[in-house]
């Protein structure tokens, strides 16, 4: 590595590990001071906490990550500027790739770092973060509430291998609406598709109404008519609390899972479920790029500076440009979950207008 190489690195990374532990501190006071009434009151321990915290770290992580990969572009291409560092490098023939292809093999390091803590870890930090909030959060009315609330797009695996899907599913009334149920064999090769209109639990027995079952052969071709019954009791073991405690979180799952949970779904006809799942897998793929694109974004707007706009004008200009390329983001994911757009397609079009915006920017540089 050239000696210039490794002098903007070194200023990129202090300012990259400083902007990361300053946010890393104030999310965790905000949240703590958020939460501190719960806590005295539930007298929690302090080593629980800290387990609390620590398991926070890696969804913290992923979430500033982009905001502080920006900020120490926009500062250590911007300071460069101003002490004139950036006219000399040009003047000795480099290009503007030549002066910033060090930190942008910095962003790809970090963006594929995000991805394998955004795999390997997040899922497992929330469960245990919603785990341990729960019980700090407990009392008498969180209680209440939740036996009276109302559950969308639950989904789980039940005995016999059988995977349920309820449109809706009213807890403290024990009724579920608009219900699918597929029955697998050890292939996974679908057996049964069970519809029906309305489920009901009562004297410990699943009543369902209006429903339609469907047999398939070896070649998941239908076999024979369709059965259909108004009320029919269903030999299903699962209780209303066990659909709560088992119901699939596709935020707690990790690609391959998420991957394979599609695929088990897919043969239920719920299409409006299965685009949405599509969407969140691969995002999973794009999101993690965005710190190396939103360094890209920087590059130009630090390059083209005045000299001295370092210090809050990098901030300024950071929150600026994240929050239009968050806002972006948010509405391909909007259009693609609506069905406006393709899955993929919703997952990657933000990224790829910002990037062709970025590597523009960067070519009309003098």
């Amino acid at each position: 590595m050239r000696i210039l190489d490794r002098y903007i690195l070194k200023s990129a990374l202090a300012i990259f590990l400083t902007c990361l532990l300053v946010f890393l501190f104030l999310y965790i006071i905000i949240d703590l001071f958020s939460n501190l009434d719960e806590i005295l009151k539930q007298k929690v321990a302090l080593n629980f906490l800290l387990e609390y915290y620590l398991a926070f770290l890696p969804i913290i992580f992923v979430q500033v990550t982009p905001v502080a990969s920006l900020v120490a572009t926009l500062y250590t291409f911007a300071r460069l500027n101003r002490d004139n560092e950036i006219i000399a490098m040009r003047a000795s023939g480099l290009s503007i790739f030549g002066i910033t292809k060090t930190v942008i093999i910095f962003g790809t390091i970090i963006s594929i770092f995000v991805f394998w803590v955004n795999d390997r870890f997040v899922p497992s930090s929330l469960f245990w973060m919603e785990k341990t909030k729960e019980q700090i959060e407990t009392n008498a009315k969180k209680t209440q509430e939740k036996e009276h609330e109302v559950i969308d797009n639950l989904s789980m695996y039940g005995a016999k291998n059988r995977l349920f899907f309820v449109n809706k599913f009213y807890y403290g009334k024990n009724i579920m609406e608009g219900i699918t149920i597929l029955v697998h064999d050890d292939h996974q090769n679908i057996t049964k598709k069970i519809v029906a209109n309305k489920g009901v639990y009562r004297g410990g027995l699943w009543r369902f109404y209006q429903s339609i079952t469907y047999n398939f052969d070896e070649n998941s071709q239908i076999v024979g008519e369709p059965l259909y019954f108004e009320e029919e009791i269903m030999a299903i073991p699962e209780t209303p609390q066990e659909f709560l405690s088992q119901r699939e979180r596709t935020d707690l799952m990790t690609i391959a899972q998420l991957d394979d949970y599609i695929w088990k779904l897919s043969k239920s006809g719920a299409t409006t479920v299965i685009r949405n799942l599509k969407v969140d897998l691969y995002q999973r793929f794009t999101s993690p790029l965005t710190s190396l694109i939103i360094i890209l974004l920087g590059i130009p707007f630090s390059i083209r500076m005045k000299k001295r706009a370092t210090g809050l004008s990098s901030l300024g200009l950071s929150v600026m440009m994240g929050f239009l390329y968050y806002v972006l983001n948010a509405v391909s994911i909007a259009l693609g979950k609506s069905g406006i757009l393709m899955p993929i397609l919703s997952s990657v079009l933000a990224h790829i207008i910002v990037l062709t915006f970025s590597l523009y920017l960067i070519a009309t540089l003098p």
